[in-house]
């Protein structure tokens, strides 16, 4: 029988989340495993922003210097593959992987992020991240004072509106059908000349990602150079069910300050337990699910 390898910590999850929570726990001598399939959310996204030190550089410089100063602690070891399912256990949790190695752990972390839900129109995910974007704190100094559509209806238009008209003043709500405003709702959108597109999208024309055109159904055509959405995520993996983990009302795993799932030995941070992406959000959850993890560790030790 093949002796199953024993961690303290392992990481499911190896984007910034993951390695600020590894680096954390590398620091107390930790014996840690950071499970990553390599594949983060914002692969597309060119340059990351709001984030001390590194406001401009891309996504992929970020990680790697992290995972090299990760790398640096002994204790810390990293593993390439997909976590594909967990069992709760005596004294812990053994975790199998796609390429078929099972690892046992004392307390787990899960920093998985999400995966966005495209819809179908044509150009939207190539666009995604790059001039399509979610979050005007992420992304809106960029395309400030640029014509932008805001992709959205309802009180998810106007929550983005009231973000984006201190951005830009030419903005256009796109409703993709009858749009759902109440009266108070309608008179702001008038108030600050925000105009309202209620006809079908059929296509996003682009050049490299670069927004040019918004075709709709109908034949119609509207040059934009920038737009917001917000659409729908699914959790990247199995695991926080399998286990029992609570999620919230939005679809996040349920956390409390410190990380702590609803799930004894489970914590979760990053973009899986928060509605807040930022990569420093996401490095500040890290850095408290380790530190809170590593207490654990000592206080049914010591």
């Amino acid at each position: 029988m093949t002796q199953i390898e024993h961690f303290e910590v392992i990481i499911i999850g190896g984007s910034y989340a993951g390695l600020s929570a590894g680096m954390a726990l590398g620091r107390s001598l930790r014996k840690v495993l950071i499970i990553d399939g390599g594949k983060p959310c914002n692969w597309q996204t060119p340059h990351s922003h709001n984030f001390l030190t590194q406001d401009g550089s891309t996504p992929k410089e970020i990680t790697e210097i992290a995972k090299d100063q990760v790398a640096k602690y002994d204790t810390v070891r990293f593993y390439e593959g997909l976590a594909i399912g967990s069992k709760k256990v005596d004294n812990g949790f053994d975790i199998t992987t796609s390429r078929g190695d099972t690892f046992h752990t004392n307390k787990l972390i899960l920093a998985t992020g999400i995966k966005d839900l495209m819809p179908k129109t044509d150009g939207f995910s190539e666009c995604w991240g790059i001039t399509v974007v979610h979050c005007p704190y992420c992304h809106g100094y960029e395309i400030r004072n640029q014509k932008t559509a805001i992709m959205a209806n309802g009180d998810t238009a106007i929550h983005l509106a009231s973000l984006v008209k201190n951005l830009t003043k030419d903005i256009t709500i796109l409703t993709e059908g009858k749009s759902s405003f109440d009266g108070q709702q309608l008179q702001k959108l008038i108030n600050h000349e925000i105009k309202i597109i209620e006809k079908e999208i059929s296509a996003i024309e682009h050049e490299a990602g670069k927004l040019k055109n918004i075709r709709f159904k109908d034949g119609a055509v509207e040059a934009f150079d920038a737009a917001y959405a917000s659409i729908p995520f699914e959790s990247n993996t199995i695991i926080p069910n399998e286990l029992g983990c609570q999620f919230t009302e939005q679809g996040y795993i349920e956390v409390d300050e410190m990380g702590k799932t609803t799930v004894d030995g489970v914590f979760a941070c990053g973009d899986c337990s928060t509605m807040m992406r930022s990569l420093a959000t996401a490095v500040y959850k890290g850095n408290i699910a380790g530190v809170f993890i590593n207490h654990e560790l000592t206080q049914e030790s010591f």
